[in-house]
């Protein structure tokens, strides 16, 4: 594989000859504080009845249950699905639907972010499973074939269980239950916010047949994954209409209408703001208090997108950007998200979009899009305040674009490369962007680093032209020296020659390199983990790979290894065999492991069960491994010693046959 289709695929992606998947996250975040204003993200909310439904009275015996999605990146462009159904069972046997309406989501624009999707309440009680239902009658499944982009047909997405189409005249849903690790069942208490995260993990579960560089079929076989603990490492952003604003207390409330919904609301949620949240408000860019002064002053249900975290000690989501009204994407013209590829004028070349279609709703796939601009394009850029203009948007930059879609009469077919979106009158957001590559030369005293780049966004560097970015011609960023300016408080951050490094800013300004791009965050993948996966196929599988299993140690003998037709560790952007170790791979639980998950995938039931320790978790497999069932594949993460062939993990997923 080559290092720009690696730099695609994320720490769940390993090599071509395996499985092609997507790692997709139902993030529910339920607070644990509660009472009012900034530091309670909790607002008054109607009830949620056993059946799903708003009882339209408040609640004296419930929590709010804050829900959000996210996704890893991963080689799926587009995967476009209808979440009909999330729903907690309690147990006594109470079901109740925290999603109630159809939401469409596309999970492959999740990779930076989680989308909070529900912020309802829901009774007290011990909760003890949780089962979701994607809808793939309308699915749209786009795969990164390393030299194009490659649309799955309806007919060749198949259901894993039934080896059908996921098309009618079959069945069209599939439906995914996870029963909660017993010593760790969500305690929902009165006028509470407790807390849950649920990654939906398709990691292991996506398969692309017969190849990832000749894609003609997915199969589905889903895996969900939960946690009493919510990823505080992405961007999390909320949508839907405003209800009031709190200029003494610094919050607002937003009634929760995630992604394309365009009625109904999910629960409400409070926003903490501080001096430095950034607002655009129908156009007119705002900072602080005169942001909120001006929120205020909105009318209730005018439509509002905040983009900001969660701080695990305060349990309060805190804004660092907001869009309201015209300035949202899709208010009321067409938008589009993607990675400048190309600019020359005002015309830009923007690869990979996720479109939303102001006329006729929902979402849909665009390979390559010619961008208009000019003078009039309003310009921001995501948590900063200062004056943008286009000048700021340059090659590389991830930018949301709302404007007016030419081309099509229906909204639908945007897979070709001859969309165009008009937005001399509409307005960009210049959005974080992640850079991946190898350092070639460490910060020097003007806190530079420079990278041989992978990728942007997870998007091959050696595809982007680069011609206008710098002072001069000469001076026009390069993928192979591409300069990387760096902040005072990342400049002592160790990075040597030769080590993978991620960084997350913004592109330099269109005419201005270099540098080539100013960042506010960095990773040096040398002091992360290691990702291993190991897969026998989805009809055989292996049926006991394990020559040790105890409750403190799991050890893949060397014949399981070398049996298998995929095996790769991966450090970063370096790659190590476990079939070459003499001894076998040894898998041992991290002691310093902050938030571990281990699961067991039963393939055929289409349930997964769900352990917070290494023991319980090796003591479930033992039992499961009986009679005719096989281990068809299984994913860790944690640090690796090569010299030892020992990995502590920090999580792991088991796939059965059953």
């Amino acid at each position: 594989m080559s290092n720009s289709k690696f730099s695609r695929q994320s720490a769940w992606t390993a090599s071509k000859s395996r499985f092609l998947c997507l790692l997709i996250g139902a993030s529910a975040t339920l607070l644990s504080a509660c009472g009012g204003g900034s530091g309670s993200g909790m607002a008054n909310s109607s009830a949620m009845a056993s059946n799903g439904t708003s009882t339209g009275q408040s609640c004296s015996n419930c929590g709010t249950a804050v829900l959000s999605l996210t996704d890893a990146p991963g080689d799926f462009l587009s995967y476009i699905v209808n979440v009909a159904s999330l729903q907690l069972t309690r147990s006594d046997g109470t079901v109740v639907q925290t999603v109630p309406a159809t939401t469409q989501v596309d999970f492959a624009q999740l990779v930076n972010l989680s989308e909070i999707i529900s912020a309802g309440q829901i009774p007290s009680g011990e909760y003890v499973s949780v089962s979701m239902t994607l809808d793939y009658s309308k699915a749209t499944i786009v795969v990164d074939s390393g030299s194009g982009s490659v649309t799955i047909g309806a007919g060749n997405i198949i259901n894993g269980a039934t080896s059908k189409p996921l098309a009618a005249p079959n069945s069209t849903q599939v439906t995914l239950t996870l029963t909660l690790d017993p010593n760790n069942h969500l305690i929902v208490t009165s006028n509470a916010i407790a807390n849950l995260a649920l990654d939906f993990n398709l990691a292991d579960s996506n398969t692309i047949a017969p190849s990832d560089t000749n894609p003609v079929s997915v199969t589905v076989h889903p895996a969900l994954t939960a946690t009493l603990t919510p990823d505080t490492t992405k961007q999390t952003r909320v949508r839907g209409p405003f209800v009031s604003a709190n200029t003494s207390a610094s919050n607002f409330i937003i009634g929760v209408r995630p992604f394309c919904n365009a009625t109904g609301t999910s629960g409400e949620l409070t926003v903490g703001v501080t001096a430095t949240t950034t607002y655009s408000i129908n156009g007119t860019n705002n900072t602080g208090s005169a942001g909120l002064t001006a929120l205020a002053a909105s009318t209730a249900g005018t439509l509002i997108v905040a983009y900001g975290s969660w701080d695990q000690t305060t349990q309060a989501f805190t804004a660092s950007n907001v869009l309201v009204g015209s300035s949202v994407p899709g208010f009321d013209h067409d938008s589009l998200s993607g990675n400048v590829i190309a600019r020359s004028g005002n015309s830009l070349t923007v690869i990979d979009g996720a479109m939303e279609w102001h006329q006729f709703g929902g979402m849909a796939f665009v390979r390559q899009t010619t961008v208009l601009l000019s003078p009039a394009t309003t310009v921001m850029e995501q948590g900063q305040s200062g004056s943008f203009s286009i000048a700021d948007i340059s090659v590389g930059q991830h930018i949301q674009v709302s404007g007016k879609f030419a081309g099509s009469s229906d909204g639908n077919d945007w897979s070709n490369s001859n969309a165009m979106l008009d937005a001399t009158a509409g307005s960009v957001q210049l959005m974080l962007t992640n850079i991946a590559g190898t350092v070639t030369a460490a910060p020097t005293a003007a806190d530079t680093v420079t990278l041989n780049l992978q990728s942007f966004d997870g998007h091959s560097a050696a595809n982007f032209n680069f011609a206008g970015t710098g002072v001069s011609t000469k001076q026009d960023a390069s993928a192979g020296a591409y300069m990387v300016s760096l902040p005072a408080a990342l400049a002592g951050n160790p990075l040597s020659a030769g080590t993978p490094a991620q960084f997350t800013g913004f592109v330099t300004p269109f005419g201005t390199a270099p540098p080539d791009f100013n960042a506010i965050t960095t990773v040096n993948y040398a002091n992360t983990s290691a990702q291993l996966w190991v897969g026998w196929g989805w009809q055989s599988g292996y049926a006991m790979p394990f020559s040790m299993l105890t409750s403190t140690e799991l050890l893949i003998s060397p014949a399981a290894l070398q049996a298998s037709n995929v095996h790769v560790i991966r450090i970063g952007f370096e790659t190590f065999d476990p079939s070459t170790l003499a001894s076998g791979l040894q898998l041992k639980p991290d002691p310093a492991a902050v938030n571990p998950q281990f699961i067991v995938g039963h393939l055929q039931s289409w349930k997964v069960d769900n352990y917070t320790t290494f023991g319980d978790f090796t003591a479930a497999l033992m039992m499961d491994l009986t009679g005719s069932t096989t281990v068809v594949q299984l994913g860790a993460r944690g640090p690796y010693a090569p010299s030892t062939g020992i990995m502590l993990v920090d999580g792991m997923v088991v796939l059965l046959s059953d």
